[in-house]
């Protein structure tokens, strides 16, 4: 049998092996080597090829050996306080910079249990153990939860395209993560683990070309506002996603649409009476990653103002753009189209200086097929009662509106910040919730197929990573556009998408993965959905207009 290992054909001997044992001299060459990838789809090192199968390498710098990385690293850490602690039950809760937040719900963390749990650690990880991959039938699998009172992996359960449940056995611990596994513990080998708050952050590496532990200090903010949602859905009994399911069987889908919609009114209202408070604010600013329904928000904000006796006035950044010959070039000589020097930022604050001492301006349009800015007659004046409403990747930056006095500007940072888990040890990520509402919506409303979307995810991360993220404690409000349903919603538009998407494509384990997760939710039909829903920026009929 052959297959191809990095383009290059080898031969295979008649018995079967794994990648491990077939290129196991390649592997002990670089240590960073964690998974493999088969035909575009993401495989465990155990993996047995097939003939002719195209086999590469997933190293702890690529994405999905970064996610490979931080379960083991996550196992490991659940198998030691198992250990140590058998009664603590522990729930992995978001994710911080380079690290995870995890609490234990029936005990108080302390140091000397941080020592003990990290000295276990220590020791799981220089014992090199397997950690193998069990399948059983589903009916194999009741049996087995019956007999150990567990909830581990037990979602699979309830998974109708599954005929199968998978466990991760490591000496006599088990657990389940939604995803490829390293096979050894000796793979995990650069973290920290520190008390922090109420709980404990297990620090993994930052995305760094020296895969080391970076020094970075969590969000206050961003921990208060994932906390406080937190804490929403636990008084709710819907902090998993199997207990929201539970209740959706139970009939009580429109239910929970109403309760998270209700909370999304308290906050942005919250919002508006905080600016309102603040005498003299003439400048609201919004920024936020790609697909947190900043558009939905502002207008939702501006009728909250108004109720206020405030008059939303919305000016758009785009329309500042450099001429074209202007525009900064990045580091492959493209145009830079999202960095701060591709405003022009001069003539932006001479029109918001103008504005707010009651001059008149003359409307920039910016044409992006010619590369300039052109005046149509377009004038703007601001009165009392009106007030600014920005939205831009830069608005958090004082830079961008530096010639404004701190006192009249009042910034909101917006994102969909899940807190809702799959179980106590899988959590689901932000940016997987964000990358489903994008591929919703290109597909809904710019033409745009999946496949284009995945494509083009990395850049816009990218462009977050360098303009958004940093400035996020700038914000005076943090404003979480997640809803606690809205995969249930967003599932029946994503997974056709992402199944149209074939193992011709690099972005077919993306994808895979992606569908094979939304499987995991029940329905919720999308007439539950308020028109004025932030949700349906994403599925359609809002009743907001572009």
């Amino acid at each position: 049998m052959k297959i191809l290992f990095n383009e290059q054909e080898i031969e295979m001997p008649d018995e079967k092996k794994t990648v491990a044992q077939l290129l196991e001299e390649e592997i002990r060459k670089n240590d960073k080597i964690i998974a493999c990838n088969s035909n575009n789809e993401i495989k465990t090192l155990n993996y047995i090829p097939k003939e002719n199968d195209k086999i590469t390498f997933v190293d702890v710098f690529s994405r999905d050996g970064r996610r490979t990385y931080i379960r083991g690293l996550l196992y490991i850490m659940c198998m030691a306080f198992k250990k140590c602690y058998p009664e603590v039950q522990l729930s992995i809760n978001y994710q911080l910079t380079n690290a995870m937040y995890c609490e234990a719900d029936n005990a108080k963390i302390t140091k000397e249990m941080i020592e003990n749990v990290s000295k276990q650690m220590q020791e799981i990880i220089d014992k090199n153990l397997s950690i193998t991959k069990v399948e059983m039938s589903k009916q194999e699998a009741e049996k087995f939860y019956e007999k150990e009172k567990s909830l581990k992996g037990r979602l699979q359960l309830d998974n109708k395209q599954k005929d199968e449940v998978s466990l991760y056995f490591c000496e006599d611990y088990y657990n389940y993560f939604y995803g490829v596994m390293p096979i050894s513990t000796g793979f995990i080998k650069v973290y920290d683990i520190l008390l922090y708050n109420d709980g404990f952050l297990v620090r993994y590496p930052a995305k760094n070309a020296s895969f080391t532990l970076e020094d970075g200090e969590a969000s206050e903010k961003l921990v208060s506002t994932l906390d406080e949602y937190k804490d929403i859905h636990r008084i709710l009994e819907v902090d998993t996603l199997c207990k929201l399911n539970n209740h959706i069987r139970n009939g009580n889908a429109a239910e929970f649409v109403m309760l998270a919609e209700a909370l999304h009114e308290k906050k942005i209202s919250d919002i508006a009476d905080n600016i309102v408070r603040r005498k003299g604010v003439k400048v609201v600013l919004i920024a936020g990653p790609s697909s947190s329904g900043k558009t939905t928000f502002a207008k939702r904000l501006g009728i909250q103002l108004r109720l206020n006796g405030l008059k939303p006035v919305t000016i758009s950044v785009d329309n500042y753009f450099v001429e074209r010959k202007d525009t900064p070039l990045d580091e492959n000589g493209k145009y830079d189209f999202e960095c701060l020097e591709a405003i022009d930022l001069k003539l932006f604050n001479e029109h918001l200086t103008t504005l707010l001492n009651g001059g008149e301006i003359l409307c920039p349009t910016f044409d992006f097929k010619e590369g300039t800015k052109k005046y149509n007659g377009e004038t703007m004046k601001l009165e009392e009662d009106e007030i600014l409403v920005i939205e831009g990747i830069h608005c958090l930056n004082d830079k961008l509106t530096q010639a404004i006095a701190k006192d009249k500007k009042y910034k909101v940072y917006i994102s969909a910040l899940t807190v809702l888990n799959i179980d106590y040890y899988n959590r689901i990520s932000t940016t997987d919730s964000r990358l489903i509402r994008r591929i919703v919506r290109d597909n809904n409303f710019r033409g745009y197929s999946a496949i284009h979307t995945l494509q083009m995810w990395n850049s816009v991360n990218r462009g977050e990573e360098l303009h958004i993220f940093p400035f996020q404690d700038e914000a005076d409000s943090m404003f979480n556009t997640s809803l606690i349903y809205e995969l249930c919603v967003l599932k029946k538009y994503a997974i056709p998408q992402l199944e149209k998407i074939d193992n011709s494509y690099v972005e077919y384990a993306e994808a895979k993965r992606l569908a094979e997760f939304l499987k995991y939710f029940e329905d919720i039909d999308d007439k539950y959905v308020p028109e004025n829903s932030l949700l349906r920026e994403f599925i359609g009929g809002s009743i907001f207009k572009e």
